[in-house]
């Protein structure tokens, strides 16, 4: 019994990692369905070879330990080295190329632009008959049911858009821009994660991907289109004090107020997201807050810089006034 210990130990590990929220194998939308029937039939195909290549083994050390003859050696080499993998390759081949021409469709009255920065995402929606685009951050939503059309583009240096449970990848190249379409199945939150190194935050650029129901979507379009909320209480008008002050309006724009910046992201809306900083951190006030006093701490190479010279009152206000955002 204990020798077996560590192989289930194994076992489990292994299919741990088969669900959750940036899990391939747990398709969350009609792309990553297909990717997943693609995998399971090249595990399939490769756990077949593996048993037919290890039972001739078996079969000719220890059944029939003796000599082909030339004409059987020719077969063995013609039909298992060439013929079957041959017709294997080609069969997988024509059923994903089949599949690609619909992972390219235009959106079904929805296209997203998204551009990869220095180490954040820029959204922004592009609604059919919607000008100008409607800006958001960090965080792609989309509706069930529908096929929604990305524009995908990059700043300074290749990134690669993956969100694993939606479908595959696509790069995202400076000067060129890509195409790539979705369409969710499953409503719920997923992870995505820029697959291409891309500097020292690398690791650090995940996004979230939300995926609605059309009703939800729709009243959450509507109101995201709209200006940002008024703050209401002292604490959050302190806020938007040391928020002007401090001229952050210079790099991140505030809709409905003269915060206008286009360096960082749109702060419209920042507390209705479901993380800040591209996913390092829940969008919570006091992640807010250590995000402020130093960027660089958590996101090395960020080039928001540090509030460190505020005081706590005065971090806890600013942290008040943007939590307020939604």
């Amino acid at each position: 019994m204990s020798a077996a210990r560590p192989g289930l130990l194994c076992a489990a590990l292994l299919l741990s990692a088969c669900s959750g929220e940036q899990s391939v194998l747990a398709p969350a939308g009609r792309d990553a369905e297909v990717l997943a029937t693609l995998f399971w039939w090249m595990l399939g195909g490769a756990v077949v070879l593996w048993l037919l290549m290890n039972g001739l083994f078996f079969y000719v050390t220890r059944i029939r330990p003796q000599a082909l003859s030339p004409r059987a050696a020719e077969a063995l080499i013609i039909g298992g080295g060439i013929v079957f993998p041959t017709v294997v390759l080609a069969a997988l081949l024509s059923f994903a190329l089949s599949e690609m021409p619909k992972q390219r469709e235009p959106g079904e009255n929805l296209t997203v632009r998204i551009t990869g920065e220095s180490w954040w995402w820029r959204v922004d929606y592009l609604p059919e008959g919607s000008d100008p685009p409607i800006a958001s951050a960090n965080e792609l939503r989309l509706p069930t049911g529908q096929r929604s059309e990305l524009k995908l583009n990059a700043s300074e240096v290749i990134h690669s858009f993956w969100i694993p449970a939606l479908g595959g990848k696509t790069d995202m190249i400076p000067g060129r821009e890509t195409r790539m379409s979705l369409e969710p199945t499953v409503a719920g939150d997923y992870r995505g994660q820029c697959a291409e190194f891309c500097g020292e935050s690398h690791a650090l650029m995940a996004l979230a991907g939300v995926v609605m129901t059309p009703e939800d979507f729709a009243a959450w379009l509507e109101k995201e289109a709209g200006p940002a909320a008024l703050p209401t209480s002292a604490e959050a008008l302190r806020g938007l004090a040391v928020f002007n002050a401090e001229g952050c309006g210079g790099c991140h724009a505030v809709r409905g107020t003269e915060a206008a910046g286009t360096v960082g992201p749109d702060l419209t809306h920042l507390g209705g997201r479901v993380t800040l900083a591209a996913g390092i951190l829940p969008m919570e006030r006091d992640a807010l807050i250590r995000w402020i006093r130093d960027p660089g701490a958590l996101k090395p190479g960020a080039r928001m810089p540090g509030y460190d010279h505020l005081s706590n009152a005065e971090l806890s206000a600013l942290a008040t006034y943007l939590e307020g955002l939604e």
